[in-house]
């Protein structure tokens, strides 16, 4: 039905756009890092605390970002 060069491409351009969900972590991990730093400076007694609370926070926000790239991986190699 389709041109197998046309499926490629669409494949390709999908997997492009999967990878704009790679901004979304990489900007939240940001904001959590600063945030974090903030906390500990008002609070320097709770350090331990608020830095484990963060580094869930960024491990969560990274997952978006592997599954993007997972996607994308799986777009690009099914259709070579």
């Amino acid at each position: 039905m389709f041109n197998e060069e046309f499926v490629k491409g669409m494949a390709m351009l999908g997997a492009g756009i999967a990878m704009i969900a790679g901004l979304g972590p990489g900007i939240g991990q940001g904001i959590a890092a600063s945030k974090g730093a903030e906390a500990v400076g008002r609070n320097p007694e709770a350090a331990g605390k608020i830095r484990s609370i963060m580094v869930l926070g960024i491990a969560m926000a990274e997952t978006t970002g592997i599954y993007a790239l997972v996607i994308a991986l799986i777009l690009i190699f099914t259709n070579m």
